[in-house]
């Protein structure tokens, strides 16, 4: 697969098969794929918690919070919930700040979730304190994104902005829209 079609086959799915199992060697060669990843001044301050238990995976769900856009929904029920999850993790004893190592880490993560057969969501709206406790996670680690991995159900449709309205949606058919700016709109000619 080229790149461009994997950068267009990898969106941010939210609902999935929950009874598909992601082995704990693929979270890892995921994380390989991070940690060859660019990293500011190459200090390298991220750290990983892996997870692919239904125990695990169902005492980290309810501490994330799912499409902002779609007010009406609560997020995937049972049996649509990840089967893996992903937590981005920053060491504040290397370094006090992040810079966007983690967005490029977690694209890297899911660009590489999309050539194994599977999909995800990078989550920022988290309950961190109340993670941070159920994690028993040490204070010099700070939560950073969560990434829920599983085996998308749903299809996700690009589409044209209409009328400015960024909102992405959903069908009856619970096809999910994803409005983008063209790019014309998006380089400047100063």
């Amino acid at each position: 697969m080229n790149i461009r079609d994997l950068v267009i086959k990898t969106r941010t799915y939210r609902r999935f098969d929950e009874s598909y199992k992601i082995e704990y060697k693929t979270l890892e060669q995921l994380i390989n794929l991070a940690r060859l990843s660019a990293s500011g001044a190459n200090r390298q301050p991220l750290k990983y918690l892996l997870f692919n238990s239904p125990e695990d995976c169902a005492r980290i769900f309810p501490f994330i919070a799912w499409a902002g856009y779609l007010t009406e929904w609560a997020g995937p029920e049972s049996g649509e919930r990840p089967s893996a999850y992903i937590i981005i993790i920053g060491d504040i004893t290397i370094s006090a700040s992040f810079g966007v190592d983690h967005g490029i880490a977690a694209q890297s993560i899911m660009l590489g979730a999309t050539e194994a057969g599977i999909g995800g969501c990078i989550i920022q709206s988290i309950k961190h304190s109340e993670l941070r406790q159920e994690l028993k996670l040490p204070h010099q680690y700070e939560i950073l994104l969560v990434l829920a991995l599983g085996k998308p159900v749903e299809d996700v449709i690009i589409e044209e902005i209409k009328n400015g309205d960024v909102k992405y949606w959903r069908d009856k058919e619970k096809r999910h829209h994803v409005p983008k700016r063209s790019v014309d709109e998006l380089i400047l000619k100063l």
